[in-house]
């Protein structure tokens, strides 16, 4: 008597023939960015364009950018070049080290050095949030340990999120509403995801602005 046979199509048990991959892990991640030196709009809308260009992030919103003072380890110093600063929220599918990696490769592309701790940039981009997460790595502190002390992440964090909150830190309406300093707006200021306002809103020959432009003037009322 034969044996049985060994040949034919299988008739249980999972093909072996096929690979199965999982979906990879999206989180939300909330990512700040700010410009003091150089033709701050252009350098900013250039930043979301590169940071939707790369891979495993897509940005999804971004403010329009606002005014504001800028901080050093002092504390607010008027002296310094005023700041552009906006926020951008993306889905993201990188791990924490690949996420860094990529944002400073963008600073660095767009001319950021680091000689100074809060020293002037051309272009800084903080992650101030991955989802709910709490993350605190030699590289990475999330959610940004100063994020809650910052009308400049906040205001516009605001614009895209109404009800977005921080994590361990409450509502970021509520932040927002604690803090005496504010930013200003910038007339004419679109959100970093339309195309560049005409005429520009800078002028890009000066770190400190010109008589046209309306970042270096506090809008009235302003503190």
């Amino acid at each position: 008597m034969s044996g049985p046979s060994t040949s034919g199509p299988s008739t249980g048990g999972p093909s072996t023939g096929a690979t199965s991959t999982a979906a990879p892990r999206v989180r939300r991640a909330v990512i700040a960015l700010g410009s003091n030196l150089g033709d701050r709009d252009t350098l900013l809308r250039e930043a979301v364009r590169a940071v939707d260009a790369t891979p495993g992030i897509t940005v999804v919103a971004a403010s329009a950018p606002v005014s504001s003072t800028a901080v050093t380890l002092d504390g607010l110093d008027p002296g310094k070049p005023t700041y552009l600063n906006a926020v951008l929220l993306a889905d993201v599918t990188l791990d924490d080290d690949a996420l860094l990696d990529a944002l400073q490769a963008i600073e660095a592309t767009h001319g950021r050095t680091r000689e100074v701790r809060w020293g002037d940039r051309t272009l800084d981009l903080d992650v101030v949030a991955l989802d709910d997460e709490r993350i605190d790595t030699e590289r990475l502190q999330v959610p940004h340990p100063r994020a809650a002390e910052r009308a400049f992440v906040l205001e516009p964090w605001l614009e895209l999120d109404p009800e977005a909150r921080l994590a361990g830190a409450g509502r970021v309406a509520d932040l927002a509403s604690r803090l005496t300093e504010r930013t200003r707006p910038v007339p004419g200021a679109t959100s970093l995801l339309d195309p560049a306002p005409e005429p520009p809103l800078l002028d890009p020959t000066s770190d400190h602005g010109s008589a046209h432009d309306p970042t270096t003037d506090p809008s009235p009322g302003a503190p």
